[in-house]
């Protein structure tokens, strides 16, 4: 089965978009909306101290009326982070996104950010293996 790092080198961009704590939630907004992602990884420097996604801003931000042209990336972040290294089959990495409710996962290797992956990435990995999968099966069935 693929890793981690079979998924990052099958995506279409390697980029991993960022913003520091500093950052306003209303331009960390900006850039996801402008790239289409959901998801930034949050960064002080080389070191990756939080997650910033859609979800914090809806649960954090609209729903609790605060501003997101003054407020601070760093006081809404998700600080606990689930990462994965580059040999981490697909399976469990879609078992920490499940288990853990989820939708990005940062991919780190010697304790460096390389990559992200999102569900969707893994999903359409897994599915392009199934149908491997499948014609190996059928070309064996017809010999």
């Amino acid at each position: 089965m693929p890793t981690a790092a079979d998924v990052l080198r099958a995506k279409n961009s390697h980029e991993t978009y960022q913003v520091t704590p500093d950052t306003t939630v209303y331009d960390a907004i900006r850039l996801m909306s402008d790239k289409g992602i959901g998801a930034l990884v949050v960064m002080q420097g080389d070191a990756l101290v939080g997650m910033f996604s859609e979800r914090d801003y809806t649960r954090k931000i609209a729903l609790m009326d605060r501003s997101s042209r003054t407020t601070p990336v760093s006081e809404i972040m998700s600080t606990t982070l689930t990462t994965v290294t580059p040999t981490t089959p697909i399976e469990d990495c879609l078992s920490l996104m499940t288990d853990k409710h989820i939708r990005h996962l940062p991919l780190m290797q010697d304790g460096k950010l390389i990559g992200m992956l999102s569900i969707g990435d893994l999903v359409k990995t897994m599915i392009h293996e199934q149908q491997k999968m499948i014609e190996q099966l059928q070309s064996y069935i017809t010999g």
